[in-house]
């Protein structure tokens, strides 16, 4: 059966006869935080459930991979999630450095490093302005936008881009820290490692806030395994996973940081404002990353050599990263020409847009907006 073409059913409780509703959300909905569509079946305000339409987005992104080669690729990846591009530039670089068993040069590494965690700075601070907006708050999310575009100066100052950064190689990274950077992401952490806790202030601990998030859309540790969710969805669960933890890659073992995890601290362990509290504790923790960086970044190279025609010998290779969404993998297959035989990309929207269906049963439908927003779903991590 075609799932969004159910029969419409109808009930007769106690003599009075009613219908289920077929109420269409999106693809252009300003809620769902890019185009997709969800078919709500209703119950007067109470959902029997939310159905994803998904594919609004598509472009072949994994096909593209096979026919512009492996530096032609590049640029494509910051596309597969536009709101925290650099993960995706430093997952295709790694899975390509694993084909040829490259080694970046440290400073390479930190590098990365830093940009990825200001750009995990940046999307985190986009889900939690919108997660407020989405609820009726404005005022936070222009907060949360204005720290944003600071760190957007700093990474346009990095890499000349705003938004599709397209910073690193394969082999290491594009350029060098320009001239007074570090100072300049000092200055920037200084300022605003405070602000979290005034925003906490401002609208996490308001008690119109947490009524609309806590005990909303309770995801159980069980439930999150089974549904395969990753990063701060999963961690959201009390479930402590990080692939910079536990499957460490590039440098972070060099650095201390903690990996915050859902306790149901203001209604039940998994509900939605776990899920928004582990986003705002991970910036504090990216914060924390980035000054080690700054201070224990080492002299020389930020690029190996890597040939211009890169033809890595066949095989195959699998890497993961952890984006702001989590577990992202990034598969590759060589057959030894200057073209990815095949590549295959997994992320965290993805399985995540998987357990909505669910989640939504029950809901009202005005919580749905809520779960989006909770889950951080990023549409084009959705089709690829």
């Amino acid at each position: 059966m075609n799932a969004i073409d159910i029969d419409v059913e109808r009930e007769t409780p106690a003599g009075l006869e009613t219908e289920e509703m077929t109420l269409n959300m999106g693809p252009q909905h300003p809620s769902t935080h890019g185009v997709l569509r969800f078919v709500v079946k209703a119950d007067g305000e109470v959902m029997r459930r939310a159905i994803p339409d998904i594919g609004y987005l598509h472009r072949s992104i994994e096909k593209i991979a096979e026919k512009v080669g492996y530096h032609g690729f590049m640029p494509y990846t910051d596309r597969v999630d536009y709101v925290s591009a650099m993960q995706c530039n430093q997952g295709w670089a790694m899975a390509c450095e694993a084909l040829a068993g490259i080694q970046v040069p440290r400073r390479g590494e930190y590098c990365r490093v830093i940009a990825a965690e200001l750009g995990r700075i940046a999307s985190h601070l986009l889900s939690v302005g919108a997660t407020g907006m989405d609820i009726g708050a404005m005022t936070p999310f222009t907060h949360a936008l204005r720290e944003r575009e600071r760190i957007n100066d700093l990474l346009e100052e990095l890499c000349g881009a705003r938004l599709t950064f397209n910073y690193m190689r394969i082999g290491g990274c594009a350029w060098d820290l320009p001239p007074g950077f570090a100072r300049r992401v000092l200055t920037f952490l200084d300022r605003f490692e405070p602000l979290i806790d005034e925003y906490n202030e401002l609208i996490s601990f308001n008690k119109i806030y947490v009524e609309r998030l806590a005990n909303v859309a309770v995801i159980p540790p069980e439930m999150a395994i089974a549904y395969n969710l990753v990063g701060p969805n999963l961690r959201g669960s009390g479930i402590k996973y990080d692939v910079r933890k536990d499957d460490p890659y590039s440098v972070y073992p060099e650095f201390e940081f903690d990996v915050p995890v859902g306790t149901g601290e203001r209604g039940t362990l998994g509900d939605s404002y776990d899920r928004y509290m582990v986003r705002i504790r991970e910036m504090k923790e990216s914060c924390r990353i980035v000054r080690q960086a700054i201070e224990g970044i080492p002299e020389g190279p930020v690029i190996a050599k890597v040939p211009r025609t890169f033809k890595p010998p066949p095989g195959e290779a699998y890497v993961r990263v952890e984006g702001s969404r989590g577990d992202m993998g990034w598969f590759v297959v060589s057959d030894g020409t200057a073209f990815p035989y095949r590549v295959h990309i997994r992320t965290g929207s993805f399985a995540a847009m998987a357990i909505i269906e669910e989640l939504s049963k029950g809901l009202m439908i005005a919580d749905l907006v809520a779960v989006i927003a909770s889950l951080d779903i990023v549409a084009p991590e959705v089709d690829r």
